[in-house]
């Protein structure tokens, strides 16, 4: 399915980080994600090498609209992650995941999440990709609908003391078939 708007992504640079607080500032995004300070330190140490996450702005029709990261499930259960999120091992370790924010709260539920949603897929399954996670919070009802848009589909829940998780996954054969 071909996308109705220009959609790039360009890896983070120190450059964004100005933006990036920005956006971690705004309550749609404070919601969701941990405090700026401390999401700016991770997405740093993925800058600087200290993680393999890769960290991309998204731009849609030339502007910088959200971001989205991809990161592996073998690196994070190695990295002692699955402490915190056991579910991990339940996962195979080449799988990867995704996460992702629309920047601007005045571009929210306007279809954009689900359209850069199918473009990154898409690049990851051309990398060579076979199984791609995402796991949202189950209350986030925007998020969790935009994914499935993209193909995803619920398989299982975690609950710990932040809430429920929702574990979604995708493969390339559904992938094909939810994007023919």
């Amino acid at each position: 399915m071909p996308s109705e708007r220009n959609i790039r992504f360009a890896l983070v640079t120190p450059a964004d980080y100005p933006l990036l607080r920005r956006w971690m500032e705004s309550p749609h995004m404070r919601e969701w994600w941990g405090g700026p300070e401390t999401e700016l330190g991770y997405i740093r140490d993925m800058v600087e090498g200290r993680d393999t996450t890769r960290p991309f702005i998204f731009h849609v029709d030339g502007e910088p609209a959200g971001y989205i990261q991809v990161w592996s499930i073998g690196d994070a259960i190695a990295g002692g992650y699955d402490d915190k999120a056991p579910w991990l091992n339940g996962v195979t370790p080449d799988a990867v995941g995704v996460d992702l924010s629309i920047g601007n709260p005045d571009q929210l539920s306007r279809g954009i999440g689900t359209e850069v949603l199918r473009n990154f897929l898409a690049m990851l399954f051309e990398e060579g990709h076979e199984t791609i996670i995402i796991d949202p919070d189950e209350a986030n009802r925007r998020a969790v609908s935009a994914y499935e848009k993209a193909g995803f589909v619920a398989y299982d829940r975690y609950v710990d003391d932040d809430g429920v998780t929702l574990l979604m996954k995708l493969d390339l054969k559904r992938f094909k078939e939810t994007t023919g």
